[in-house]
């Protein structure tokens, strides 16, 4: 995201709405973003109204104001004078928004956000049979974001351990060998405000996939989530439960259970 200095008046209300607090008052007090560190979300453009003001106009009434110990305040939502100005994004930068922004379509699978339907859709999608579990990996966070540079020491060190990542998401697109998990080098340093890893193994690689990512996880310059599924037994059981446990991890209780009551894709 760019912001046009002609008509930035310093306000300050776009900081706020960045995901990852790159908005700063640059010395010569107009708001600036710190490009490097953006993750073209586009959540300042699209949460502010863009005013139609005139700068100079706008610019005066604060200097006038300030002799009288008066600010000029306009509503919080408001770029009083449409300071902003997006980017035509090219490859490699473009990947940023396709991640970042919840309004992109990813053209490697047609999904919006993180471009992915991931394994909880298996009532329908059918990813994970019967004796696989299915990993899905989140790197980044908002005020963090993750760079594909640490994306990939993930990847390429699951791809170690025999997984065979899911073809139809964004990240597997980025990848020049599946086998290896090695990414796209002209990619390795955009950033991103979060992407999903998604893989699946045979059920009895549980123990060794997580101790791989507890390993990796202390190598990256980002935070990590995972999550773990697979098909329930007859009796609702999950062959990885006592896996997870023995690997020294505790499952969250805010799992979710489908109940096979989607519509199978062919």
């Amino acid at each position: 995201m760019k912001i046009d200095k002609n008509k930035c008046v310093g306000c300050g209300n776009c900081h706020a709405w960045c995901t990852m607090g790159v908005i700063y008052v640059d010395s010569d007090g107009k708001s600036t973003v710190n490009e490097e560190e953006c993750v073209e979300c586009s959540n300042c453009y699209r949460s502010l109204r863009q005013g139609t003001e005139n700068p100079t106009v706008v610019r005066s009434l604060r200097r006038i104001l300030k002799l009288f110990h008066l600010t000029y305040e306009p509503p919080l939502d408001l770029c009083p004078t449409g300071a902003f100005a997006p980017p035509k994004l090219e490859w490699p930068r473009i990947l940023r928004a396709q991640f970042s922004d919840p309004l992109v379509v990813h053209p490697s699978t047609g999904v919006g956000g993180r471009g992915t339907e991931e394994i909880k859709t298996n009532d329908v999608t059918n990813r994970l049979k019967v004796g696989d579990v299915g990993f899905v990996v989140e790197l980044g966070r908002p005020g963090l974001g993750a760079r594909f540079r640490d994306v990939q020491k993930v990847s390429m060190a699951l791809a170690g351990q025999g997984v065979t990542f899911e073809p139809n998401n964004p990240v597997t697109a980025l990848m020049v060998d599946t086998q290896t998990g090695e990414l796209r080098p002209d990619v390795l340093n955009e950033k991103v405000l979060s992407c999903i890893i998604e893989l699946k193994a045979p059920i009895e690689a549980t123990p060794r996939i997580l101790e791989t990512l507890r390993r990796v996880a202390g190598e990256i310059e980002t935070v990590m989530s995972v999550g773990i599924g697979s098909r329930c037994g007859p009796d609702g059981s999950l062959a990885y439960e006592p896996l997870v446990e023995q690997a020294g991890f505790r499952l969250s209780l805010n799992g979710k259970t489908n109940l096979g009551m989607g519509r199978m894709v062919p």
